[in-house]
């Protein structure tokens, strides 16, 4: 009895730390899964189709396990990913300059913060100069599985700001953001 325990438990460690191998060094792990694997003879060049990849499709965002996303970096250098900010679909980009997350009058309205004329009421300085913005709370700010809630923000006049910004305000409440090799690691 105690020995199919310990084979149980055995088993059960090896099959959880697949996913860690594999997330530590994919080249290892494919390595090690294909040692095992029966090698299929290639068909000779002529009969081999030809891939075709679009890069304007491939992803710049990868869901890791957990609360963890990649980011690419895109070709204007910057890192874009799809969030959802109060639940809606957004698409904005990070940036780490920004003391708050920031976006237009227009945006505001598509994620349902309700402005008057009168919440402009900040003068604050942007890359375009001075502008106008008014304070929000956003209820929640994701990407991924990973979920901020409260997340302070600003609103600028739309023709102060065209971009969505995700800054500071959402990314000192991660466990963890690193830019490595062109990508950018969120963690929660």
């Amino acid at each position: 009895m105690t020995r199919k325990l310990l084979a149980l438990s055995v088993s059960v460690g090896l099959a959880a730390s697949v996913p860690l191998v594999y997330q530590a060094n994919p080249a290892l792990f494919h390595n090690l899964a294909s040692g095992g694997l029966t090698q299929i003879t290639a068909a000779p060049e002529e009969e081999r189709p030809i891939p075709v990849v679009n890069l304007a499709t491939l992803p710049s965002q990868k869901q890791l396990t957990g609360r963890r996303v990649e980011l690419t970096m895109g070709a204007r250098g910057h890192f874009m990913g799809d969030f959802r900010i109060n639940g809606r679909r957004v698409e904005a980009m990070i940036d780490t300059g920004a003391t708050l997350v920031a976006f237009n009058e227009s945006t505001a309205r598509k994620v349902g913060i309700k402005l008057s004329p009168d919440d402009f009421r900040y003068r604050i300085e942007t890359a375009n100069g001075v502008a106008l913005a008014a304070s929000a709370d956003l209820e929640s700010l994701e990407i991924g599985r990973i979920r901020v809630e409260g997340v302070k923000a600003v609103v600028l006049q739309d023709r102060a700001l065209n971009d969505i910004l995700i800054g500071m305000s959402f990314l000192n409440r991660l466990d963890k953001f690193k830019v490595e090799n062109g990508s950018m690691l969120l963690e929660q």
